[in-house]
């Protein structure tokens, strides 16, 4: 499928996988409306400011991309985090409720508000993780987020059958990207521990992914696509290099 002359709308497209999946859209072709909280680092063809956890901000978002753009064909809900690295008995609720609000409640508030934009044959796309099909040690919060995101997907394929949308949920595994130094609150050395000793996805290994599951003929859906790195074979467990 020729995706020149579509357009797109992505979440969390100031670094990591957004930033690599807009350009590469952009490279095909296709006109793209950036959004994210860091607005000034967002090289799309219009960038916008959003937080996805809250409503006013996602409308306002919303309305601003269609605005630009005429129409979506293309949306990806890429935004997301997790913090901290702890067992569950050491949670606190401010961590929880940003983990929930942005991977959960912030990616159904988008399709909601964009749902009515979407022309047929258009494409709506989630950031999963394996975090959402196998749990791993002290991630508890964030891995229910990723299981509750991928039941939401599951929900709307229901809901949305017979329509001409198809709908991929690409889940990586470890991947070099600021999501690290996010996790761990700006601490730079234990933000690139969990990358020592092996090699890691990259945010264009995982915009690739994106971008094959746009390009299928249109009667193929990619529902669910795993990406991981070679050295690692679930969520906990990798297997590191001696150093």
């Amino acid at each position: 499928m020729d995706l020149a002359g579509k357009t797109a709308v992505v979440t969390g497209a100031s670094s990591g996988f957004g930033a690599a999946t807009v350009r590469k859209l952009r490279d095909a072709g296709v006109r793209v409306v950036g959004g994210a909280r860091r607005v000034e680092r967002i090289d799309a063809d219009v960038a916008l400011c959003v937080d996805v956890t809250d409503e006013d901000s996602c409308v306002d978002f919303v309305a601003g991309a269609v605005e630009a753009l005429g129409g979506i064909d293309v949306l990806y809900n890429n935004a997301g985090l997790a913090l901290g690295r702890y067992p569950f008995t050491e949670s606190n609720p401010g961590d929880e409720a940003t983990v929930l609000h942005t991977n959960v409640d912030g990616a159904i508030r988008i399709t909601r508000l964009a749902l009515p934009h979407l022309r047929d044959e258009g494409h709506i796309l989630f950031t999963g993780s394996i975090a959402g099909r196998q749990a791993y040690e002290n991630a508890a919060v964030y891995v229910a987020a990723k299981f509750a995101l991928r039941g939401f997907v599951y929900g709307l394929r229901e809901d949305l059958l017979g329509r001409p949308i198809r709908i991929s949920t690409i889940d990586p595994g470890l991947a070099r990207t600021e999501f690290s130094l996010v996790r761990f609150k700006g601490d730079e050395a234990a933000a690139r521990a969990p990358y020592e000793g092996v090699e890691p996805l990259t945010a264009d290994d995982v915009a690739d992914c994106v971008l094959f599951a746009l390009t299928r003929p249109l009667h193929v859906n990619i529902d669910e696509m795993v990406i991981k790195a070679l050295a690692q074979s679930s969520g906990g467990r990798i297997l590191r290099r001696e150093t």
